[in-house]
């Protein structure tokens, strides 16, 4: 080690569906969209990564593709994934070091992954230039990044709402004890408010639209304590093909998103149902932690709060309290137990 010890770089990523960061020498360094252009005649050309790429995503010509390389919190795309990992390694050294540096990597993976998803995300990294690849479950992960004590016999209810996946766990004792992954989470949300424009104004919007719809006016309920103001929408007239632009309530929104968000419920009340009843004990005096970017949509923890009769806790800045606890982990690599190589 000793003399080459400095050549080796220490980093976390939170490899996410919607956005990717990534900490080194403990301050989060990049925090960008999981999107990467592409030219279509010669795949290995990355012509934009991250914001840069999120703002040609739906607006490209014949020779430029946009990729979002995963999707449900795994990989879908290896070659595009390995490009993106290696585009915003890049990002942490702007200014190229004279050695390149080699890679100990810490990345957090969804817990429902399996070992055919498991292995793309090591090998997407080793290609991207790590030499060392670690991986943590995501909602270990969130619980260390919230500041909970993870190796104490106490039970904790974790759900993060991420980009592609909302995961449910149950965690003590530094391992998980039970867990629901379900498909609906940011994503869906975005689809559910696309739909319902295309429904019942007749408008069509693309993604990018509707991810603003849902950062500015999206809710959970219908009666906020302090509603965001109507938002003005552009798109298509589908009737008569003619660009247009309509305003948006918060109420439309909550409405759009009603049946996703039940389905959340559902699945936190059959893992609630599932814990050891010792650890279903603990979670009553302790209420659910809410994380991931799903976290920050208006009134959803006042609503999973009435329905499970449980009190709920969104975490202070949940979007990066999963990488925060990747960066944990990546320094005590040696003394959590659930830090698989």
């Amino acid at each position: 080690m000793g003399v080459f010890n400095f050549l080796t770089q220490e980093i976390a990523i939170d490899l996410g569906t919607a956005n990717t960061l990534i900490i080194h020498n403990d301050e989060i360094v990049v925090n960008e969209p999981s999107i990467v252009a592409l030219n279509r005649n010669n795949p290995k050309e990355v012509l934009a990564v991250g914001k840069k790429a999120l703002l040609m995503h739906e607006k490209t010509h014949e020779s430029i593709r946009t990729v979002r390389p995963l999707k449900d919190g795994v990989i879908a795309d290896f070659n595009a994934a390995e490009l993106m990992i290696r585009e915003l390694i890049k990002l942490v050294y702007p200014k190229k070091p004279l050695f390149p540096p080699s890679w100990r990597m810490v990345i957090c993976i969804p817990s429902s992954i399996t070992e055919v998803e498991k292995r793309a995300v090591r090998d997407s990294a080793e290609q991207a230039g790590a030499k060392e690849v670690y991986m943590i479950h995501e909602p270990m992960a969130a619980a260390l990044g919230i500041g909970i004590d993870v190796e104490e016999p106490v039970g904790n209810m974790i759900i993060d709402i991420g980009g592609g996946t909302t995961g449910i766990t149950v965690i003590a004792l530094a391992g998980i004890v039970c867990d629901q992954s379900i498909r609906i989470a940011g994503d869906e949300f975005t689809a559910d408010i696309m739909e319902a424009l295309r429904r019942y104004h007749s408008l069509l919007i693309g993604e990018r639209t509707a991810e603003q719809i849902k950062i500015n006016v999206g809710a959970a309920m219908k009666d906020l304590d302090n509603p965001p103001d109507d938002m003005p929408v552009n798109g298509r007239d589908l009737v008569t093909g003619i660009p247009k632009q309509i305003m948006v309530s918060y109420q439309e929104i909550a409405e759009a998103l009603d049946k996703s968000i039940f389905k959340i419920e559902e699945a936190i009340l059959k893992a609630l149902e599932t814990t050891p009843p010792e650890l279903a004990g603990d979670i009553y005096r302790r209420g659910l932690y809410l994380t991931g970017g799903g976290a920050l949509l208006r009134g959803l923890d006042k609503r999973l709060s009435a329905k499970i009769k449980l009190p709920v806790h969104v975490a202070d800045d949940p979007l990066k309290s999963v990488v925060r606890g990747t960066g944990l982990a990546l320094k005590n690599y040696q003394r959590f137990p659930f830090i698989m190589r």
